[in-house]
């Protein structure tokens, strides 16, 4: 049978768009439809816009360290609306490059919802395509829960919008989207609280991580209400008033409630679905998990021809991961290069303040495996860069090792240029290092990441 397509992908996100030029480069004829802008979240709504904020909130602080160095005071102010201009920006140049590899890669752009027809058909506004095989790359979006007043919340990605800066705003949920737009907005003098339902932030990263990030969050100034729940959000003239309830405020007291006043509340951390209802997906045998597509190892759906990547299977939400299963895909199906996306010490980082990074098992994970063989490494320190600047800041390293085999299982560090310095970590772990070979290789002088070599 003839197709319009050899492979038609709907979704121009980062999976979809890593698929697209791929296969397209093994020389398969390749549609893409997208309602939205291209890039997807990571680009739009995520990693990108996310990490330029992160970077502006932290220039208070490096005025202030300066003046250990010898440098005179700084006296500077947030132009909220300047910063939030550059950030969109610097998104629109990033679309535009985007389509730029679109078009060198001859994918045609589809502009408009997607939705099958039957597992081979696929509608696109007034236009009807067919494709040999047809990848799913939706995405994801934030979740809205059913309790009183929620229209007066906004969600993660209406941060990036925000055409005045919040002088107060409640972050609700505990998450890193949550965790790290409570750090964004406090370094740029916004008073944060952020809700949490259970006494840590960051529930599945290591213990040591989340109790050291929480620690240096609250010593920045935001306030944690732990073990709590939203009971309702009320507008009115004094602002917008939140209303939670919970059970650990102090020893004599099992149960209190209590009433935040902000200007703006974000739903920022609780929780994502996959972008999969009005798919057509009725049409066609794919089968789904609490929304989520349900994939095998290749990224094969329950339809033969269809297949799916990234945040719309819930495997693991992150933008590397969903690029390296639509490569993989696309080297299966048009490069005659069997292959599959490996999960496993997949590095992630969380650009709190102070920031983390983390390759493989968590200390919880290695001892549900490997008993009482788990030994710990850990290091908690003062980098030398807040030495002059008069500073309390503290970096933790921990390394966890299989003492049997003497393999590290997994890598963790909270501390600045975490992400940086665990990328590298990540390759050893990767590749199956020992203690012993961290111990044999040659720290940099002076640098916190030389501890990783030296830790005893």
């Amino acid at each position: 049978m003839s197709y319009d397509f050899d492979l038609f992908v709907i979704g121009a996100g980062s999976g979809g768009i890593a698929t697209a030029r791929r296969a397209a480069e093994y020389g398969a004829k390749v549609g893409i439809a997208e309602f939205d802008r291209l890039g997807g979240t990571c680009v739009n709504r995520g990693c990108v816009p996310k990490k330029l904020m992160v970077y502006a909130s932290h220039f208070p602080d490096l005025f202030e360290d300066a003046q250990g160095y010898g440098w005179s005071p700084v006296k500077s102010t947030m132009d909220w609306e300047k910063m939030i201009t550059a950030v969109n920006n610097e998104v629109i140049r990033l679309n535009g490059i985007y389509q730029k590899m679109l078009d060198n890669s001859k994918v045609e752009l589809l502009e408009g919802h997607g939705k099958f027809v039957d597992a081979h058909t696929i509608v696109v506004g007034e236009r009807q395509v067919t494709a040999d095989k047809i990848l799913i790359a939706v995405g994801g979006h934030p979740i809205r829960p059913n309790i009183l007043g929620i229209e007066h919340a906004i969600t993660s990605d209406d941060i990036f919008h925000l055409k005045q800066q919040p002088k107060r705003m409640v972050i609700l949920g505990g998450g890193y989207i949550g965790s790290e737009f409570a750090c964004i907005l406090n370094g740029m003098g916004t008073e944060v609280t952020q809700i949490i339902r259970s006494d840590k932030i960051l529930r599945g990263f290591d213990d040591d991580l989340r109790t050291e990030i929480q620690e240096g969050m609250a010593h920045h100034g935001i306030k944690i209400v732990h073990n709590s729940e939203l009971i309702a959000i009320e507008k009115d003239s004094e602002g917008i008033k939140v209303t939670v309830r919970g059970n650990a405020k102090s020893e004599e007291s099992d149960e209190f409630e209590e009433t935040v006043v902000t200007d703006a509340v974000s739903l920022a951390a609780v929780g994502r679905k996959p972008n999969t209802h009005e798919l057509g997906l009725e049409n066609t045998k794919v089968k789904r998990h609490d929304g989520a597509i349900v994939v095998d190892k290749y990224s094969q759906t329950t339809e033969e021809n269809i297949y799916a990547v990234g945040d719309c299977t819930n495997n693991i939400n992150l933008t590397p991961v969903a690029i390296n299963e639509g490569r993989a895909l696309a080297d299966t199906l048009f490069g005659g290069k069997s292959r599959i996306m490996s999960y496993e010490n997949v590095p992630t980082a969380i650009f709190t303040t102070p920031e983390a990074a983390t390759v493989g098992l968590t200390e919880a994970e290695a001892r549900e495996q490997y008993g009482d063989a788990v030994k710990i490494y850990k290091s908690r320190f003062r980098p030398m860069y807040y030495t002059l600047a008069g500073k309390d800041e503290k970096t933790m390293m921990k390394l966890v090792v299989d003492q049997t085999t003497d393999k590290v299982l997994g890598a963790h560090m909270v501390g600045t240029s975490a992400a940086e310095i665990i990328q590298g970590v990540a390759i050893a772990v990767k590749m199956g290092a020992t203690k012993a070979n961290f111990d044999a290789t040659v720290g940099i002088h002076p640098t916190s990441a030389e501890e990783f070599v030296t830790m005893r």
